[in-house]
């Protein structure tokens, strides 16, 4: 029998929570192939078997385990099941459940595909047959199908209680749950208490027009896509004008450690990701030194990495300055809470059409309030406000983006 123990994933880790078993008890594993997902308190990481043969669980889903702990057992000196394919344990509890109606049916409606609903609302196709029939705002339903499908019950009873609140609940019911904290949800809870406890924490606020912004959006997103594989977005003009702007006031870009100030020469920033088990803010190195293409080929690989648990230690180390977008949740305004041992964020918020003075003239404009959030400690009202003053000259002007100078003064060299 091999023992497999909880592997260490950090100097300063001392437990995990078991996320889920990937191999049910008694199946034979191949070397190498994943049994199940831990989750320690930065990061989930997977759990390999190191020898081929049969799985005995020694743990259940939910269980927190110390480092070293034996997670399960291997008899290596099991047979391969003949004519099977590895992992295939899963067979005989299939056979079971097949007379069970109910199941089968709930599961052939899970993969159904969807139809006559938005693309953002997933839904079996009788239940989206209905909602398109009756003209059901699938917002107003609450979805209790696999994996958030809206089923048809779920229809009928937004049908039949219009304006209130049911997803399969009765009405006016008063129940609770619990749930014991993830270790990542620990971790979350832990540092924003630290953050607010031990810093001078003072936020500063602006706004900004996103016209111009918008305009080269909307006139070079084809072209963007085709030439490098992925859409312009937002978060590239924010980092590259954080880039321009962190280098010109390196105290927001600095931190504290101990009874010195450690100030960086480059730029990493961490990007705020909001995931299903949790806030995780991976980080892009050396944006100073990147393109806008290579910033959102890098946005959009933490963020896919974030949401299916793939982010690896040092991907979510580090750090010199973070970003967070409450806009994408609708949020107007935040004030964002330090991601420590940094000294500042910058909360990007919605966007929304507002009157603006122009000229002497009321003008419609697209606008976003920006936040920074920081430590007084290390940074000074006049350093904090003049950074953000840049980002928003550099992001209404972004072909200062270029190198962070006006073409027409470099020119004439004022």
């Amino acid at each position: 029998m091999i023992d497999i123990k909880v592997p260490t994933v950090g100097e300063s880790i001392s437990e995990v929570t078991l996320l889920k078993w990937v191999k049910k008890d008694g199946d034979y594993v191949e070397r190498d192939e994943v049994i199940a997902e831990l989750e320690s308190e930065k990061a989930t990481f997977e759990v390999n078997a190191e020898k081929a043969g049969v799985l005995k669980r020694g743990a259940q889903e939910g269980d927190t385990l110390n480092i070293g702990d034996v997670l399960a057992t291997i008899d290596e000196t099991a047979a391969k099941p003949e004519g099977a394919p590895a992992s295939n344990g899963a067979a005989a509890p299939a056979k079971k459940e097949e007379p069970k109606a109910a199941p089968a049916e709930a599961k052939a409606a899970s993969q159904a595909p969807v139809t006559s609903v938005p693309n953002d609302v997933k839904a079996t196709p009788v239940a989206a047959a209905i909602i398109a029939d009756k003209k059901v705002d699938p917002k107003s339903v609450t979805p209790t199908g696999y994996q958030g499908k809206i089923v048809k019950d779920d229809v009928l009873a937004a049908l039949s209680n219009p304006g209130k609140v049911t997803g399969g609940k009765a009405l006016f019911n008063r129940d609770q749950r619990r749930e014991k904290m993830s270790q990542l949800r620990k971790t979350i809870s832990r540092r924003l208490v630290e953050a607010k406890n031990t810093t001078a924490m003072l936020t500063t606020f602006n706004e900004v027009d996103m016209s111009r912004i918008m305009e080269i959006r909307t006139k070079y997103k084809d072209k963007f896509k085709e030439s490098h594989g992925v859409n312009l977005g937002f978060m590239s003009f924010f980092a590259k004008a954080a880039a321009i702007a962190l280098t010109e006031w390196p105290a927001v870009n600095a931190y504290i450690d101990g009874d010195q100030l450690v100030y960086h020469d480059y730029v990493d920033i961490s990007i705020a990701v909001s995931t299903p088990r949790g806030l995780t803010v991976p980080v892009i190195r050396n944006v100073e030194s990147l393109s806008m293409a290579d910033i959102e080929k890098k946005v959009i690989e933490l963020a896919g990495k974030a949401r299916d648990n793939k982010l690896s230690m040092e991907e979510l180390q580090g750090g010199t300055f973070t970003i967070t977008n409450g806009g994408v949740f609708g949020s107007l305004m935040s004030t964002p809470i330090i991601n420590l041992p940094q000294s500042a964020i910058l909360g990007m918020h919605k966007i929304q059409e507002r009157p603006m003075a122009i000229n002497g003239q009321v003008v419609i404009k697209p606008m976003m309030y920006l936040a920074v959030s920081y430590d007084h400690r290390i940074i000074d009202g006049r350093e904090s406000v003049s950074f953000l003053v840049r980002v928003k000259e550099l992001l209404e002007n972004p072909e200062l983006l270029l190198f962070g100078k006006d073409p027409v003064k470099t020119l004439l060299e004022l």
